[in-house]
């Protein structure tokens, strides 16, 4: 058992209990009482991009200054109950148990309604550069890491409310989502109900809680479905391996943790449906992923062409990586290469993650959602992989 991931786990989980899962987002700006009393600012989509993109990029958190309060996100909210179910699955305590019902019951609680099926957006206005989303607006990337965890906590409690809830999202995802298709007939699911934009990995997100909800109902328009988004989104494979982020002119970055989650979508989506034709899609993917986003000295490269800035979500979705795929033994001298170099420059003494380190200054906001939910996520993922020897 790695003593060093076990202890920074422990740290981590006080300082989350204690938060009480409540805190800031690297994106909340707009949630400011200063910016929301500045009315003719506050509707214009360039001051809008400008003051979330200030607040993400500043290493001072100017938030308890302008009225920003710590919120529940559901995201992040969804990420916790799935590290609690890997603790328990390590070690069945009712500490852990109780934990799984108040999470449990507090997403059941923050659903967005208006929608075909159950569905999760963020506490907070974001405006991005393809669109705006109101507070509360669902998201398939939301949603669908929310609806896994309520599967996973299922599985634990026979709570048949949780799966209910989880086929409910299928609804959301089919019904709500807009597609663009291409000649073959095949789609992409877009980011939200607002917008119709291409986003590879929230796709294959909403492609894997199809294929995995398949698994317990055997409706087979799900895998069919799950199987044209993956079919999309594997045609924009690159020769080498890699993703862009997205299709729009502005989305042609290759990154760390999104071409994790691309990964790991498209090999649960053969897991939970039986089909094995993106094998090679995957191993090829995988290895560019692990050769070009970590480094010798086991820092996690944000971009494949730069280290800065260093994001405490590629380290997190390594392990999460590493063990959706199989390769958790394999790859865990590299992985704990990783872990020792996160932990040992992105943990502050307090227990929480640092948002990003810098060539020249790092961002040490302890946020919620982005690094504190992901490597609780990441480090029970690590324990429950490295008790079981689940390879």
């Amino acid at each position: 058992m790695n003593s060093l991931v076990i202890k920074s786990l422990n740290k981590l989980q006080q300082y989350c209990e204690a938060a009480d899962f409540k805190g800031y987002d690297p994106y909340d700006g707009l949630n400011s009482r200063l910016f929301q009393a500045l009315p003719i600012i506050s509707k214009q989509r360039l001051f809008r991009l400008v003051w979330i993109q200030f607040f993400k990029r500043s290493p001072v958190n100017l938030r308890p200054l302008t009225g920003i309060q710590k919120e529940y996100n559901p995201k992040g909210l969804g990420l916790f109950l799935a590290g609690y179910c890997n603790l328990y699955h390590c070690e069945p305590r009712q500490e852990y148990r109780d934990r799984i019902d108040t999470l449990s019951g507090k997403l059941l609680e923050l659903q967005s309604t208006g929608y075909s099926g159950a569905c999760w957006g963020y506490n907070f206005d974001w405006q991005a550069r393809a669109f705006f989303q109101p507070k509360n607006t669902p998201t398939v990337v939301g949603s669908t890491f929310v609806a896994n965890a309520l599967l996973d906590a299922y599985a634990i409690t026979g709570n048949p409310e949780l799966l209910t809830t989880a086929r409910s999202t299928c609804d959301f995802i089919l019904k709500d989502l807009n597609r663009t298709y291409d000649e073959q007939g095949d789609f992409a699911f877009s980011y939200s109900p607002m917008d119709k934009s291409v986003v590879f990995n929230a796709s294959l997100l909403g492609s894997r809680l199809l294929a995995r909800v398949y698994s317990y109902t055997k409706e087979e328009h799900l895998a069919a479905e799950a199987k044209r988004s993956v079919n999309f989104c594997c045609r924009f494979q690159k020769e080498d391996g890699s993703w862009g982020y997205g299709t729009l002119p502005f989305h042609q970055w290759i990154d760390n943790f999104h071409t994790g989650y691309n990964l790991e979508c498209i090999e649960e989506y053969g897991k939970y449906t039986g089909d094995t034709v993106y094998r090679e899609h995957v191993e090829k993917g995988f290895r560019y992923y692990i050769n070009t986003f970590f480094t010798p000295e086991g820092i996690p490269k944000y971009y494949s062409n730069s280290i800065y800035p260093i994001d405490v979500h590629a380290p997190a979705q390594m392990v999460i990586t590493l063990a959706r795929l199989g390769k958790f033994n394999e790859q865990k001298q590299v992985m704990d290469n990783v872990l020792d170099w996160t932990i040992g420059h992105m943990q502050s003494p307090r227990g929480y993650f640092y948002y990003h380190v810098n060539k020249y200054f790092s961002s040490r906001i302890p946020y919620i959602r982005w690094a504190q939910s992901w490597m609780f996520y990441a480090l029970t993922t690590y324990r429950k992989f490295e008790t079981h020897d689940t390879n």
